[in-house]
């Protein structure tokens, strides 16, 4: 009786264990890795309500015709400027540069930022800040656009850089007031749709 009891007691840990680490929904890597940190609750930026619920963000079908190559232009001598956010926090910025691409058939053009307090931060000093909105902005996806990390490295020497708009993410507002986010510049706005990445986020 006991050799029976002990072995269901090791089944249904090995289960428990089994069901802990079974991985979170992702079509991608980026999908999986970015699902994996909203799920682990010391960096997560859901509240707590959703975070006991979360089981994956909301991802648009993974689309290839949304990775695209842009002409990237230096923008030279950029002053330095206090970006607006969603508190009265005003993060230092400088425009890096223009992004010129077409994408569902339109010419785009994006400017991409360089935070100047990541500069002091050796881990973050080769990032580059790209947010926008599009037509899906406020309904499929956040109101208050969406990001997209580029690394200066992914600049090529014929100043071209590849965007995966299927790699994109909210800002953590959309998730928890607790945030304080860069707000989208005007000029930052796409009238066209994309729908590839991540998607609004379902509040329980």
């Amino acid at each position: 009786m006991k050799k029976i009891l002990l072995t269901l007691t090791l089944l249904m840990i090995f289960a428990c264990n089994s069901q802990d680490k079974r991985p979170l929904p992702g079509k991608t890597k980026y999908q999986q890795k970015l699902n994996a940190s909203y799920k682990d609750a010391s960096k997560s930026p859901l509240k707590k309500k959703d975070l006991k619920n979360f089981k994956g963000l909301d991802f648009f079908p993974v689309d290839s015709s949304y990775v695209v190559k842009a002409k990237f232009t230096k923008t030279e001598n950029a002053p330095t400027f206090k970006m607006a956010t969603t508190t009265n926090r005003k993060p230092l910025y400088k425009e890096y540069g223009k992004l010129n691409f077409i994408i569902q058939g339109k010419e785009c053009e994006l400017t991409i930022y360089q935070s100047q307090d990541d500069l002091r931060d050796e881990k973050y000093k080769n990032y580059l800040f790209l947010p926008f909105t599009d037509t899906t902005s406020g309904e499929e996806s956040y109101g208050g656009g969406r990001y997209m990390d580029v690394m200066i490295t992914d600049i090529t020497e014929d100043n071209t850089v590849t965007l995966n708009f299927n790699n994109t993410y909210n800002p953590y507002c959309a998730y928890n007031d607790k945030y304080s986010c860069p707000l989208t510049p005007r000029k930052n706005h796409l009238e066209v749709a994309i729908k590839a990445g991540v998607k609004t986020f379902k509040k329980h």
